[in-house]
């Protein structure tokens, strides 16, 4: 089956396979929100993008190989709100952004910066911190070697533009100024995009309402 990222709360995983990756996304909870299922083909190691709610879901996904980590993209409860319990069934390390991990309820393992990496297995995961939507969000790019990027955005960036930043004009200059340099500037267009919410999307497909969006201004 091609892979085509339209989930719904209720409904069946979407897994997009990949050379080195298998990427199974979910939707859960009350926000229709995504979680990602990212497993090395080459070790079977796990590791899950937002335990954003429904633990009985997201563990079921997650089977009984278990995951070695967790990384929450930033501190906002829709995106936490099944982790307690993850962690509690897996032992799982817990990862976030260190200007986002005060927010988050569960003790955070390792504190995440801007270049950062993240492995699961023998694939490795760069983290892009992403300021606006809150202060300390993070996006992973995996830079695929046999094809193109794949990037997890939270909140940051979505079809039609960045995440929400409540009419702040300094915070959304910052998103989409740091959007717009970390990863359009140094991504392809053929760029995956897996949002927190709602559909996929490509940086090609976004790329050229970039001055729409700073001219709407949100």
């Amino acid at each position: 089956m091609t892979y085509s990222g339209a989930v719904k709360v209720g409904g069946p995983a979407d897994v997009h396979e990949l050379s080195d990756l298998m990427i199974s996304k979910v939707a859960v909870g009350g926000m229709n929100n995504n979680a990602y299922l990212l497993r090395c083909r080459a070790t079977d190691e796990q590791l899950l993008i937002d335990a954003a709610a429904e633990p009985e879901t997201l563990l079921s996904l997650i089977g009984d190989g278990g995951i070695a980590s967790v990384v929450t993209t930033h501190r906002h409860g829709d995106h936490w709100g099944a982790l307690a319990d993850v962690v509690a069934a897996t032992g799982a390390r817990t990862y976030a952004g260190a200007h986002d991990a005060e927010g988050i309820p569960v003790t955070t393992d390792v504190l995440v910066a801007d270049g950062d990496t993240i492995t699961v297995g023998r694939v490795t995961l760069t983290a892009r911190h992403l300021v606006g939507h809150t202060p300390g969000s993070i996006a992973l790019v995996y830079d695929d070697p046999h094809g193109h990027a794949h990037v997890f955005t939270g909140d940051c960036l979505f079809p039609g533009g960045v995440g929400n930043t409540s009419g702040d004009q300094k915070a959304f200059t910052s998103l989409l100024d740091d959007v717009e340099n970390k990863l359009f500037g140094e991504l392809s267009d053929e760029t995956w995009v897996y949002p927190g919410h709602g559909s996929d999307t490509t940086l090609g497909a976004e790329r050229p309402h970039l001055a729409e969006w700073r001219e709407r201004g949100w």
